[in-house]
């Protein structure tokens, strides 16, 4: 008995929390993915109904403005996290004074969540208390900046939120890949008369390309499951102008009582998760057989 309890011992210690995130992570997808066939409204209805939902999902124009702002989103959130990450994990490379300091400065904003960042946000670019307000009161009366209230520009307030947090950590993902370079290989290339920029563009960068690919991935899964920072900052408005994919779904299977509708559009998401995942799981997976 003694000897069967040391070999598995921790087994039977983490056999509680292993069977609760199989039923609660695994078991609500399967759980979800059966109610997107269902005409599921407030409560579950399990009359199947094939891909009806899907085919109302995909009518829906307001899902269409979801799939629009998300491309929106995507692309500059990740474009401009990127760049501004790389930039401050180079300037934090050339062994500055108070590096530590800076770079908890840099990376603070990660440590609050989306809920906190978008409040923060909304009042800073509130017409009546922020930056419109603070210029006009220095004598600015012309100046505005009412992107928060605009329905063609709401989206992109949310880019500007999500890059001030999530760039910092970014910059300390390049920041490690860049300590991570061998020295020699700059020394060489200084040598043969390549100046900094080209050592970094040329040497430097291309030896960085997984670590690319990973703040990629985790940028882009942060994008498609991102629900707080659009509930706190605009709250899917003006109207549904800023909605993206996971408001749609909560908004349709929780405050519309359309369970079926937003059971298929989370697994449209999911789906899209697994479009990054996988390949990047694939891709680790041979690095580290080869």
């Amino acid at each position: 008995m003694l000897n069967f309890l040391e070999k598995h011992l921790p087994k039977i210690v983490i056999a509680p929390t292993t069977l609760a995130m199989i039923v609660c992570m695994y078991g609500f997808i399967l759980w979800t993915g059966l109610l997107s066939f269902t005409k599921s409204r407030m409560m579950p209805q399990w009359e199947y109904v094939g891909f009806e939902q899907y085919i109302r999902l995909f009518e829906n124009p307001r899902w269409h403005v979801a799939l629009d702002n998300l491309a929106v989103f995507l692309i500059l959130f990740i474009a401009i996290s990127l760049a501004l990450g790389l930039l401050l994990a180079i300037f934090l490379d050339q062994k500055i004074r108070n590096e530590g300091v800076i770079r908890t400065i840099y990376l603070y904003p990660m440590a609050i969540s989306f809920i906190v960042t978008g409040t923060a946000w909304k009042w800073i670019l509130n017409p009546g208390l922020g930056i419109e307000k603070i210029f006009r009161d220095m004598g600015f009366l012309d100046f505005e900046f009412r992107w928060l209230v605009e329905q063609d520009m709401a989206i992109y307030t949310i880019v500007i939120a999500a890059v001030w947090q999530s760039s910092g950590f970014v910059m300390a993902m390049f920041l490690a890949g860049l300590r991570g370079v061998d020295d020699n290989l700059v020394k060489a290339a200084k040598i043969d008369g390549a100046s900094t920029f080209r050592s970094y563009w040329h040497v430097i960068l291309p030896i960085m390309r997984p670590v690319f690919f990973s703040a990629v991935v985790i940028l882009t899964h942060i994008a498609i499951k991102s629900f707080d920072l659009v509930q706190a900052l605009t709250g899917g408005g003006p109207g549904y102008s800023s909605d993206l994919p996971a408001n749609f779904m909560y908004t349709f299977a929780f405050n519309r009582a359309q369970m079926g509708l937003g059971a298929a559009s989370a697994m449209v998401m999911l789906f899209g998760v697994l479009a990054v995942l996988i390949p990047y799981l694939y891709s680790e997976l041979r690095e580290r057989e080869t």
